[in-house]
């Protein structure tokens, strides 16, 4: 296996656009990031402008092209991962958006989710997830009922429909693909997740013609070649998967039992629960985790609305820190039996509790506390959060065997124990914290023949650390009685 080969990785984003080319061994070759517009055209509404988001991409993956080149790599394909649910309609015959894309984050739907609330159970049980505007469906819908001719360009057959990576695949190819993944699709509330094709009821229950879909196919697979103007040569892109599946691939998550959790802003886990779609008792989404040779692997996810932001909080809310790496050395100076809790409800709680209105409490103070509680309590919110996670996808049917993290919290080793403790698994820290990039990079490579199997991937992977629990039991079971008495607490004040 050549050293010399690479493969370049468009990972676009809420925020910015990047392009990344990784040699085979996962090493870092080049990159390029460009941030681009925010628009909140009215309360609750997240938009991108879609042209600014093709020309990040021209322009970033130029640039980390340009500089692979000159260090002597020859790249082979492209791999794409991208920000999921964002969707946006353009018309085939010009290429032209017929309006921005409406960002995941964008809540202009919920009164229509709430209209067919009743059709929940249904709905989940096709595609494992939830009625909400998070997902694409509402938002396609909105499209063509309140964009101008939308409709009639649909029934003329003359409207496309397209998470981001189909749109970048689309002017990618000039226009030849038509195309997205299985998991991206899976984040549509369109696509039935068991029987992997577009739903016909689910279509006629959002009001979808099915002329606009883009074609399903795996996330290891032909998705069209590059026009060879843009960069100077016809590239193959092979590989494509949303954002948190990519990082199930890029954290070498094959067997069941995997969890991956990521720590930024918020965080999102995915269980690989293997060629089982579980259903969640707990409301986790039931999504798909990756689809290669024919294989469909299911993952279960949770979401915690707060992690990295709790961290913010000490920092631009409150003032007790002044640099979050500050966090690791105040927890550090406390025993573990410290006695104040944090329940980070600033956007509502997550998984497994689903409380939209439920704020964010602080317990146990006394005339000592000092900021080191205050940031000891916000780092021991995130693990416990997670920890129901668990608990809720080990009730659900399977139990991780192991966590392996990523995202900017993970520098801070005090969270990465703390965290091994309250789950009693091992934490494995990768040394390639680009992830969710490497993801993407990984299945283009195994489409194009540069990675044997998922066996020669993982053979790749490197642990930076790993984290082992070390805590005594009845530590551990005062603290976690102590936290759901605080869940419990405020979730009781939220229903008042």
């Amino acid at each position: 296996m050549s050293t010399k080969h690479g493969i370049l990785s468009i990972d676009q984003g809420t925020t910015s656009t990047r392009a990344i080319v990784f040699a085979l061994d996962g090493t870092k070759i080049s990159s390029a990031q460009k941030e681009f517009t925010q628009f909140y055209p009215d309360n609750g509404w997240v938009e991108h402008d879609p042209e600014e988001i093709w020309k990040t991409t021209v322009e970033t993956c130029k640039s980390a092209l340009h500089d692979a080149q000159q260090k002597g790599i020859d790249v082979k394909g492209i791999g794409i991962t991208n920000q999921r649910e964002t969707t946006l309609m353009w018309n085939k015959e010009t290429g032209k958006p017929i309006y921005n894309a409406i960002v995941w984050q964008d809540g202009r739907t919920a009164e229509f989710c709430n209209s067919i609330k009743h059709k929940e159970e249904w709905l989940a049980a096709k595609t494992g997830l939830l009625l909400d505007p998070y997902f694409s469906a509402s938002k396609v819908k909105w499209l063509l009922d309140e964009v101008d001719g939308a409709r009639q360009l649909a029934s003329e057959g003359k409207l496309a429909f397209g998470t981001i990576d189909t749109f970048l695949i689309w002017r990618l190819t000039g226009g030849k693909s038509h195309v997205t993944d299985t998991t991206n699709a899976s984040r549509t509330n369109l696509f039935n997740i068991h029987e992997l094709k577009w739903d016909s009821a689910l279509l006629d229950l959002f009001d979808v013609p099915a002329s606009v879909l883009p074609k399903v196919l795996e996330c290891a697979d032909d998705f069209g070649h590059t026009e060879a103007s843009l960069f100077g040569k016809s590239l193959p892109i092979a590989g494509v998967a949303g954002d948190q599946q990519a990082a199930l691939v890029g954290q070498c998550c094959f067997a069941p039992g995997d969890l991956k959790s990521t720590y930024g802003t918020g965080c999102f886990a995915l269980l690989n629960t293997g060629s089982k779609a579980l259903q969640s008792k707990h409301k986790l989404l039931t999504t798909i985790g990756y689809s290669i040779n024919g294989q469909t692997t299911y993952a279960l996810e949770g979401s915690i609305f707060t992690a990295g932001a709790n961290i913010q909080w000490l920092r631009d809310g409150i003032g007790v820190i002044n640099d979050a790496q500050e966090s690791q050395a105040l927890a550090e100076s406390l025993d573990y039996d410290h006695g104040v809790v944090l329940v980070p409800g600033f956007a509502g709680l997550g998984a497994p509790h689903w409380e939209p209105d439920a704020r964010a409490s602080l317990y146990g103070m006394t005339r000592g506390t000092s900021q080191a509680h205050f940031a000891r309590a916000a780092l021991e919110a995130v693990c416990y959060q997670t920890y129901d996670l668990q608990q809720a996808m080990a009730s659900d049917g399977i139990a991780s065997s192991k966590v392996l993290v990523d995202g900017g919290m993970v520098a801070n080793d005090w969270l990465c124990q703390f965290l091994s403790d309250m789950l009693q698994v091992e934490i494995e820290r990768p040394k390639n914290m680009e992830t969710t990039a490497i993801g993407a990079a990984y299945l283009a490579g195994l489409k194009l023949g540069l990675y044997t199997d998922l066996a020669d991937i993982a053979s790749h992977k490197k642990i930076e650390k790993r984290f082992t629990p070390n805590i005594n039991a009845n530590t551990r079971k005062k603290l976690l009685k102590r936290w759901q008495k605080a869940v419990d607490a405020t979730l009781a004040f939220s229903r008042n």
